[in-house]
């Protein structure tokens, strides 16, 4: 069996998220029904990240283990011959036997996009959030270097929706690198976050809080309280997908053959 690592960029917008689910369109099940056309095999291809309903990606990353002697530049052509324009794949690559796309990433990278002017161009729609109001950038830069390191999340995370899972699953994460840059030029304000795991919709409620410091609702200096009070209602709302962004992964080793 040959392994093979997909690079994929996706515009999220018409799509209900990155993991298949029945009656409704989604990437996994996009790329799985192409793939079982050209291999005429079973294929279960597996995400990086399980991108929700709206987000975008530009280095999503997925692999995928198959019989065919496609050759890897064969395959990515006949993928976005037969793909929906929304989605690309941007390179294939074959690895070793052991790579896997979800399990072996050890940074993920998300950007989320916050327009600034007054008018929104049709063609970022869905694509950014708009906010033409009044904000305090200057306190959003020093609030979001607030979440770099390791933290208890659960005030910037949703609930699972199943009670065993929550109890389970450790809300302690590391945040490597927490910043945002303005772009006045473009009237855009970008936040950029790595970290080697997030919880369900951490990213857009961090984003939230951000918006709510600049707001002037939250103050910088209640970020830290807001980690020890492990009480999501007190954090910020959860900001919309539009503007959120996969853009990176990083792996600990190349894992390509030849």
């Amino acid at each position: 069996m040959r392994n093979i690592k997909l690079t994929l960029a996706y515009d999220g917008a018409a799509f209900h998220g990155w993991q298949i689910q029945p009656g409704v369109p989604t990437i996994q099940g996009a790329i799985s029904d192409v793939l079982r056309k050209i291999t005429q095999e079973q294929i279960t291809i597996h995400g990086a990240s399980r991108t929700d309903t709206g987000v975008h990606a530009l280095g999503q990353v997925a692999s995928f283990k198959t019989q065919s002697q496609l050759a890897t530049e064969e395959l990515q052509r006949a993928l976005n011959a037969l793909l929906p324009p929304a989605i690309r794949v941007v390179a294939a690559e074959e690895m070793g036997s052991d790579f896997h796309a979800r399990w072996q990433a050890l940074e993920k990278t998300y950007h989320y996009r916050i327009f600034r002017g007054p008018v929104v161009s049709p063609f970022e729609f869905q694509r950014v959030l708009h906010y033409p109001y009044p904000l305090d950038e200057p306190a959003m830069i020093e609030a979001a270097k607030l979440f770099e390191g390791e933290h208890d999340f659960t005030s910037f995370a949703a609930s699972s929706g199943s009670e065993d899972t929550d109890k389970d699953r450790s809300p302690i994460r590391v945040i490597l690198r927490s910043v945002i840059t303005p772009y006045p030029n473009k009237q855009e304000l970008v936040y950029e976050v790595t970290g080697r795991s997030f919880l369900r919709y951490m990213v857009r409620k961090i984003v939230g809080t951000l918006l709510d410091v600049g707001r002037g609702k939250l103050s910088v200096a209640d970020i830290p309280a807001l980690f020890e009070s492990r009480d999501r209602s007190l954090s910020g709302p959860t900001a919309e997908p539009a503007g959120l962004y996969l853009v990176a992964l990083k792996y600990p080793e190349p894992w390509k053959i030849g």
